[in-house]
């Protein structure tokens, strides 16, 4: 089937608050514009968001030749409880928020003649998630044309048989029995041409293609099958890539063991809110990977295509994730009520989206749902994990059990109480007039992360060692393929002695565990791999949040936008908890140096989640004398620390991290480190910036295509370039021949929201996303409390 680009002309329209209808240009994220207030239902939970219903109207003119045609309109996700209605009449209806689905249109259209689109997306109904979701249609929507001759959508499926040799198994659907011709084009040349008669639905053939080039993370080679079949030609882009798990090997790919490196990640984009574009996912993949990872988890639902598309591209890996709730309620309209009649089309949608991406190397069922210590949660455990087996036979199957948990909701703590006939029966506003007399008190995986920021991490880990988490996870485990243990560091070596089949997964982990579980996977194979909480930082869940300081903390609760808890900070930049990640996982040796903010005197108690405070600078003027808190992340056994040349202190190294406290100096601070037998294995060096202070526009590249996303870092610094993370400054931000997309800080504390034109840096520092306009060059101008400062960015148009 032909796929046409559907996301212009539209206009989106609140239907909770008398706003005025605004035209849009898909992916749109409603909720990003909203007013954030201590009004808000959800809380921290959606970054303080009110929420509301949007109905978003789309008019389009259908020639007649349409007529007799297949006709589709693809969503790849809308927010949440979508309704599709077309000329006035309902065609589809899809509750769940996350993922893709597709609305045939026979019988509703009109040929010669405009035709309305209008789909409702539901968000009013607060709270129904854990983190921040966004509104509306935040993903692509496509039309999809096929004449009588036609290869449906998801109609071809490529799995790979051997890499040596390199065969492929095709299956292609067809509307109707001829022959089909399928070709393998390495870029634009065509290697290989395979003619098949289809007497059958459908088609499966076999191709061995010669001198192939694998795919894995380190080589992400990649081929495309095009597929012809009457005038229809389709094009399905594929990596031969074998995937094997057992315990003897682990996990292989092409044969070779492969320990996953990963970071969850949630799947908004930060200022830009929960749209999804390909340069948005582009870039954080990158980043990921740039850092040291080599693994995704789509937490806690199905990722987009684009972030499909960039892992395949870049040789990431991803655990694709099906949802956060089953039958239990976590938040009280989340999909609880909907799961039961819909998972079934739920998996098969995900599969069908992520059956011919090489990336996708397994699924998960769900995120610490405690319903897996329960009798009907097992075997509903087992029945998704067959079921996913029946639709993808080639790729295992988890699930994210938070160890702990699972005990304690067996003894009926953090458990979802609220009566079901009250939740039908009120709405939003009534609620939010209820709490405001009536303290919460957390529920579901948000009382454990209550837990564990009052307890500590050290404590939460030792709580999933007691022998009643082991019966309460055990069945469960049983009914999948590998074990996923979220926070379940410390039953590693226990459970692979007394499990000696089972393969586990650190399906969440804190940060400061990286070390010990990269020494422990070296040793054993069916220690699979680790994903960190989190790998970015995400808008929402503010409650498990990382301390901040006195002068950047809210004076109100409900500014808080994020936890604050990701190694990469919301704009995409590494903190220096990335470079003791990279280390720990022998990505590099280090030495890198981190130093605590000198001027903050405050003692900040930091939860689990969070490794560190310090920051990658040594520009901090006007503090000599004071103590500075240094750590040092390296692969060695001692490191000594330089200041202006003389030796400032020296210590032993303990699972890659060295903390120091010494007087700080303006000039430059070295990092040496020392191997066992004392000699040098590396340096770092730090400067301090000089008493001149300027910003620096920073864009990402050099020149950006028409229409599409840059994305501009924003600093202080001196001359040279050099940090200066102590400079605060209110700027306002404005662009020429282009759009400003989003505008933001990493600051976890924000006044109004990302869609303004002004910022507060946070050390320093902001980001402006900007769009393209269709020629020329961007101008972006940026102005603080005395100065101005431009920076212009040819456009290239495509040819």
């Amino acid at each position: 089937m032909k796929k046409i680009d559907f996301n212009r002309n539209w206009t989106c329209r609140c239907l909770t608050r008398d706003e005025e209808p605004y035209s849009v240009t898909l992916p749109h994220d409603a909720m990003r514009s909203e007013p954030r207030t201590k009004e808000s239902v959800s809380e921290g939970n959606s970054g303080w968001y009110l929420g509301g219903d949007y109905e978003y109207t789309k008019h389009v003119f259908v020639p007649s030749e349409y007529s007799g045609k297949k006709v589709l309109i693809e969503f790849e996700s809308v927010y949440h409880n979508a309704e599709v209605y077309i000329n006035g009449k309902k065609a589809a209806y899809r509750p769940y928020g996350y993922t893709n689905f597709y609305v045939d249109t026979e019988g509703f259209l009109k040929y010669e003649a405009q035709n309305e689109i209008r789909v409702i997306a539901r968000n009013s109904d607060q709270p129904n998630s854990r983190w921040y979701s966004g509104t509306g249609i935040y993903r692509p929507v496509y039309l999809w044309t096929g004449d009588q001759k036609y290869i449906p959508v998801n109609g071809i499926k490529i799995h790979t048989v051997s890499y040596a040799p390199a065969v492929i198994e095709v299956e292609i659907k067809t509307s109707c029995l001829d022959r089909v011709k399928a070709e393998v084009l390495d870029k634009e040349n065509c290697i290989l041409t395979q003619e098949v008669e289809n007497t059958g639905h459908p088609s499966v053939f076999r191709m061995e293609i010669p001198n192939a080039k694998l795919w894995d993370c380190d080589h992400p080679n990649l081929y495309t099958l095009r597929a012809t079949f009457g005038e229809d030609v389709v094009e399905e882009t594929f990596g031969i890539r074998l995937l094997e798990w057992n315990p003897e090997k682990g996990l292989t790919i092409n044969g070779k063991r492969e320990i996953l490196r990963g970071a969850c990640v949630h799947h908004d984009n930060g200022v830009l809110g929960a749209c999804t574009y390909p340069e948005a996912e582009e870039r954080r993949v990158r980043i990921l990977k740039e850092n040291g990872y080599n693994a995704i988890r789509s937490s806690h639902y199905p990722c987009s295509k684009d972030m499909l598309d960039a892992c395949d591209r870049q040789g990431m890996l991803m655990m694709d994730e099906y949802v956060d709730v089953w039958y239990i309620h976590k938040t009280k309209y989340d999909y609880a009520g909907y799961l039961n009649e819909w998972w079934q089309q739920d998996l098969k949608d995900m599969v069908e989206k992520d059956y011919n991406h090489p990336c996708v190397i397994m699924y998960s069922t769900g995120n610490e749902v405690a319903e897996t210590a329960q009798k009907k949660g097992i075997e509903l455990t087992g029945r998704m994990t067959s079921y996913l087996h029946k639709l993808d036979p080639y790729r295992p199957v988890t699930c994210g059990i938070n160890i702990f948990f699972n005990f304690l909701s067996s003894m009926g703590m953090g458990v979802y109480s609220d009566d079901k006939a009250e939740k039908s029966a009120e709405i939003a506003e009534q609620e939010a007039k209820k709490q405001e007399k009536e303290k919460k008190k957390p529920v579901g995986s948000e009382f454990y992360n209550t837990l564990a920021c009052l307890v500590g991490d050290y404590f939460m880990k030792i709580g999933a060692t007691l022998p009643p988490c082991d019966w309460k996870t055990k069945d469960a485990f049983a009914n999948m393929d590998i074990a996923g243990y979220n926070y379940g560091l410390f039953r590693y070596k226990h459970d692979l002695k007394k499990y000696p089949k089972r393969l586990i997964l650190g399906t969440e982990t804190f940060c400061k565990d990286a070390y010990s579980f990269w020494e422990i996977a070296k040793k054993n194979k069916r220690i699979l791999g680790d994903f960190v909480w989190s790998g970015w930082e995400y808008i929402g869940e503010t409650g498990d949040g990382a301390a901040e300081y006195e002068d950047y903390r809210g004076r109100m609760p409900h500014t808080r936008m994020t936890g604050n808890n990701g190694r990469i900070d919301l704009l995409g930049k590494p903190r220096a908890e990335a470079a003791y990640t990279r280390v720990a996982f022998e990505r590099e040796t280090g030495p890198f140096i981190a130093v605590k903010p000198v001027y903050q005197k405050e003692n900040l108690q930091l939860t689990g989640w969070a490794l560190s405070k310090a920051l990658e600078s040594w520009s901090w003027r006007g503090c000599a004398g004071e103590k500075a808190e240094v750590e040092v992340f390296a692969r060695a056994a001692e490191v000594e620390l330089l200041v202006n040349g003389k030796k400032a202190a020296r210590g032993k190294v303990k699972k890659c991290r060295s903390k120091f406290h010494i007087p700080y100096e303006d000039g430059e601070i070295t990092a040496v480190s020392y191997d066992k037998n004392g000699q040098e294995i590396s340096r770092q060096t730090l400067m301090t910036a000089n008493e001149e202070t300027v910003l620096h526009i920073r864009p990402e590249q050099k020149t950006v295509k028409a229409g599409r996303l840059l994305f501009i870092p924003l600093q202080y610094g001196d001359s040279a370039g050099n940090w200066k993370p102590m400079e605060k400054h209110h700027l306002k931000v404005t662009v020429e021949n282009a759009t400003l997309e989003g505008l933001g800080s990493a600051c976890s504390y924000v006044e109004g929201n990302y869609a303004q034109d002004t910022v507060d840096t946070y050390y320093g520092e902001a980001m402006a996303v900007v769009r393209a306009g269709e020629a020329g060059s961007v101008k972006i101008t940026v102005s603080d409390e005395e100065r101005i400062y431009t920076c212009e960015i040819p456009v290239i148009v495509a040819k």
